[in-house]
């Protein structure tokens, strides 16, 4: 790949989600990816709309890219992806990391899924594999496994960023939570110490923003902020430290207003359930159960 075209960032925040999403290019009329994108879902009606996928596609198409890969960190507990949708729009093939599987395998258990439910990671194009590398025109990605906060988290590293999924928040937010299915928080801390082993002025681009003490949402930080000031995981904080941090945090902490849907739609590379008998798709609430 051509080290000296320098990737084009674009970011777009969900206000609804806390959510960003990112077109990555070489440049107008360039190959592009999506990363981690929002298909908007009201949890009163169940109804979905495109208002934040149709601002990414407006952009793509002003800047005349042509969308490759749309990528997903990890199966999503608190937004619906529109991977689909931007595929459907766009063209481009469905992303995530090959450990996928294991967090289709649990949920098919709690939401007791029709037994012919692939928990393969089939119903997306391509799994990523650790270190695996994916090129976009002159430019190209290489996957970092990060589990902790799911067990099939992905990071991906373009140029002098990373893109970090849910593994950390803004320096003032923290880290993510590490107590759905599959999630460790020394797993978690590993990871980070994997992120943050890169040099001093990385940036890192965040999936979420939770903005504290009403400063407006920002999208990425470097490296060395991290470790000066993260609130959870600044240099000197050890990792026994740490999981019993978080340990003790994520037990005060609720469910995320989406998990339901975001989960049974996002294990399924954002298709929705088949329609049943009346032409109609449906979602499941088990009850006492999460």
């Amino acid at each position: 790949m051509n080290s000296k075209v320098k990737a084009e960032i674009k970011a777009f925040f969900d206000a609804e989600t806390w959510t960003y999403t990112y077109v990555v290019s070489g440049g107008k009329g360039s190959p592009c990816i999506v990363i981690d994108s929002v298909l908007n879902y009201d949890p009163k009606s169940g109804r979905t709309s495109t208002r934040s996928a149709d601002e990414v596609i407006q952009f793509i198409q002003s800047e005349e890219l042509k969308l490759t890969w749309i990528l997903e960190t990890h199966a999503h507990a608190d937004h619906l992806t529109a991977a689909p949708y931007l595929q459907e729009k766009l063209g481009g093939k469905l992303v995530i990391g090959n450990h996928i599987a294991s967090v289709q395998s649990v949920f098919k258990g709690v939401f007791n899924l029709d037994k012919d439910f692939a928990v393969d990671g089939s119903q997306f194009d391509h799994l990523l594999k650790d270190e695996e590398t994916l090129g976009f025109g002159e430019l190209s990605l290489k996957a970092l496994y990060v589990p902790g906060h799911t067990p099939a988290c992905m990071a991906y590293e373009i140029g002098d960023a990373l893109f970090v999924g849910d593994t950390l928040f803004m320096p003032d937010v923290g880290t993510a939570r590490c107590d759905f299915p599959g999630g460790n928080a020394r797993t978690l801390y590993q990871s980070v110490q994997k992120i943050l082993s890169y040099p001093k002025q990385t940036k890192l681009y965040m999936c979420h923003d939770y903005p504290p003490n009403g400063r407006a949402p920002e999208c990425f930080t470097t490296v060395e902020a991290e470790k000066s000031s993260n609130i959870h995981v600044h240099d000197g904080i050890s990792e026994e430290q740490f999981v019993q941090m978080r340990t003790k945090r994520d037990k005060t902490l609720q469910m995320p207003t989406l998990i339901l849907p975001s989960i049974q739609v996002n294990i399924r590379a954002g298709h929705f359930p088949e329609s049943e008998s009346n032409g109609k798709s449906y979602l499941k609430i088990p009850l006492n159960i999460l």
